[in-house]
């Protein structure tokens, strides 16, 4: 992706750094831009939509450094709900419509669209408009929204309620930029239920990835940033609003959980499952208080407890249950 945004964004130098579990960090992305002579940087967070992340962890990140080096960093908005956003996924969807094997119409077809889940209503939401504008832009017959983690519903029993409806044909979108663990795990949900229906026929989409109209978005994110246009959706924020059943993150401390996972190669599994609230395996749930011996790989204690705040719905009988802290054991 920045191979591609490169040239067009040149002369202006451009490098990237991640938030956890790979190299380049964030810091070496910005000390790789400091070692080049800039005087002021422009961060994009590549995001779909603003929850934790993007809300938190990225500025905390971003405005330590600030205060370490005193380089000035212009903070950009997330990719979000966006025209081409939309069509790049509705590209992703096309796809997998002409190879198809069968002629289904699409008044006898369900879109399903997968988002990553978030503790965040507003990101949540913000996938829900997605799967509408697609099902109105394709004429879908029916849509609906599930979530790989945290929230729910989950993929798979989504799916299991989704197949009730009666359908001929479930088209599975992953609204996900990249591949990795979570992708790889809706398209094994999605088989586990085309197993237990085989009168259904179940198309998986691709993912965004580096799709030519994922690009010209974030370009322009960065040109609104140069402009001084950049609008961040605050008005149903959780963390600045009263939103309906979060009202106790109001106000929450802005910083980062993410910091003993920074350029780790590999994750421990059950790092990757709590901090990104992924889909636990076969739907068991894990307890969120837990320590690793330290991981002599990287120089870094890996003994930790993190902080997440109680998620209200964690015991969603469709979703997960690894948000909410418990003194006892988990509940099936």
């Amino acid at each position: 992706m920045v191979d591609a945004l490169r040239p067009r964004l040149a002369p202006m130098p451009v490098e990237h750094g991640y938030l956890e579990f790979a190299r380049p960090i964030l810091r070496d992305g910005l000390e790789a831009l400091r070692q080049k002579g800039v005087t002021k940087v422009l961060a994009i967070p590549a995001m779909l939509f603003a929850a934790g992340h993007a809300k938190n962890d990225i500025p905390s990140v971003l405005n330590t450094y600030t205060a370490e080096t005193g380089l000035p960093i212009d903070y950009g908005r997330e990719l979000g709900v966006d025209r081409l956003m939309v069509l790049a996924a509705g590209a992703r969807v096309q796809e997998c419509l002409s190879a198809a094997k069968h002629d289904v119409p699409l008044a006898e077809t369900l879109l399903v669209v997968v988002g990553r889940g978030s503790s965040d209503p507003d990101a949540n939401s913000n996938v829900a408009k997605v799967t509408r504008l697609l099902v109105e832009g394709f004429g879908f017959s029916w849509g609906e929204t599930v979530y790989s983690g945290v929230t729910f519903p989950l993929v798979e029993p989504g799916l299991r309620h989704a197949v009730k409806l009666g359908f001929r044909r479930v088209v599975v979108m992953p609204y996900f930029l990249f591949s990795g663990v979570l992708v790889s795990r809706i398209r094994q949900h999605t088989e586990l239920v085309a197993a237990d229906h085989p009168e259904v026929e179940f198309l998986s989409a691709g993912y965004l990835g580096d799709h030519t109209l994922v690009v010209d978005t974030f370009k322009e994110r960065v040109e609104e940033v140069l402009r001084g246009d950049t609008a961040m959706n605050c008005s149903l924020c959780k963390y600045r609003a009263q939103v309906l059943g979060f009202e106790q993150d109001v106000g929450r401390a802005q910083e980062s959980h993410h910091h003993h996972v920074e350029g780790l190669a590999e994750s421990c599994t059950l790092c990757e499952l709590e901090c990104t609230g992924a889909c636990q395996p076969d739907g068991i749930p894990i307890a969120n208080d837990h320590s690793h011996p330290s991981d002599n790989s990287n120089g870094s204690d890996h003994n930790h407890v993190h902080h997440h705040p109680p998620y209200p719905h964690a015991d969603h009988p469709l979703g997960p249950v690894t948000l909410q802290r418990r003194s006892d054991t988990p509940k099936d």
